[in-house]
């Protein structure tokens, strides 16, 4: 079983940047894609950014393509998010999961062991 937990989050001003951390414990991740997800109050989970096993495909939601970027390091059992440009309405939890799917999917019924996530909040 592979434990998510997330980091990195907080609060910042439009324009701003962070990176978000997600370390995988008790089982490698390599074998895997990534994802992460982002949930707003009041809102559904929605998909951000996820990659493939290797890292050699990324795929982005159509409102962070440009901004965000998606990256692992299976030495270290890490995926990172590097988000810049950021938008009041990037303010969400974020969240990392395991895709459960050979082929790397956008939605959330497809990732599992999920992390317990991390708050970003961009002010105007």
């Amino acid at each position: 079983q592979v434990h998510l937990v997330e980091s990195g989050g907080g609060s910042v001003q439009a324009g701003g940047s962070l990176r978000l951390s997600c370390a995988a414990s008790g089982r490698t991740i390599r074998s895997y894609g990534m994802g992460w997800f982002r949930q707003a109050p009041g809102k559904e989970r929605e998909f951000v950014a996820a990659m493939n096993w290797s890292g050699g495909s990324t795929y982005y939601a159509d409102s962070v393509k440009g901004r965000f970027t998606i990256s692992r390091d299976n030495a270290k059992n890490m995926v990172y998010l590097q988000m810049n440009s950021l938008k009041p309405e990037d303010t969400a939890v974020y969240y990392c999961a395991v895709c459960r799917t050979l082929r790397v999917v956008t939605t959330p019924t497809g990732y599992n062991n999920w992390g317990q996530g991390t708050q970003v909040t961009v002010s105007s």
